[in-house]
C-alpha cells in the first residue's frame, strides 16, 4: 500500500510538472506538494475515512440511501393535496428568478 501511494505521488508530480506549466503557466510542484494534493483531493472528492461513512445505516435494501428512502416513504404518504401544496412550494422557493416581482406572477423568460 505504501507502494502504491509512493508511485501514485510520483504519477501525479510528473504529469502536473509535464501538463500544467506548459498549458496553464502554472508552477512546478515538488513531490511532497504533489502528495498533498492527493490527500487534499481524497478529502474534498470522497470524505475522510477508510470506506463507506454510514455503512450499514445508509443504504437500504434497493440500494437508495437513507434520506432517500424516508423522503419517498414520507411524500407517498401525503394525501395528493398536500403533495400538490408541498411541490408549489418547492417551486416558490427554488424558482423565485422566474417570478415578475412587479405583478407577481409566473413569467416566460425570453432567454
Amino acid at each position: 500500500m505504501l507502494l502504491l501511494v509512493l508511485v501514485v505521488g510520483w504519477v501525479v508530480q510528473t504529469l502536473w510538472n509535464w501538463l500544467v506549466p506548459v498549458l496553464f503557466h502554472g508552477p512546478f510542484i515538488t513531490y511532497a506538494q504533489a502528495l498533498g494534493m492527493l490527500v487534499l483531493s481524497k478529502i474534498l472528492f470522497s470524505g475522510i475515512g477508510a470506506g463507506k461513512r454510514c455503512a450499514d445505516n445508509c443504504k437500504t435494501t434497493n440500494d437508495a440511501p437513507y434520506w432517500k428512502q424516508r423522503f419517498q416513504e414520507k411524500f407517498s404518504s401525503m394525501k395528493p393535496e398536500d403533495r400538490e401544496a408541498f411541490k408549489q412550494k418547492m417551486k416558490e422557493k427554488l424558482c423565485r428568478w422566474e417570478q415578475n416581482p412587479a405583478e407577481g406572477e409566473r413569467t416566460r423568460s425570453n432567454d
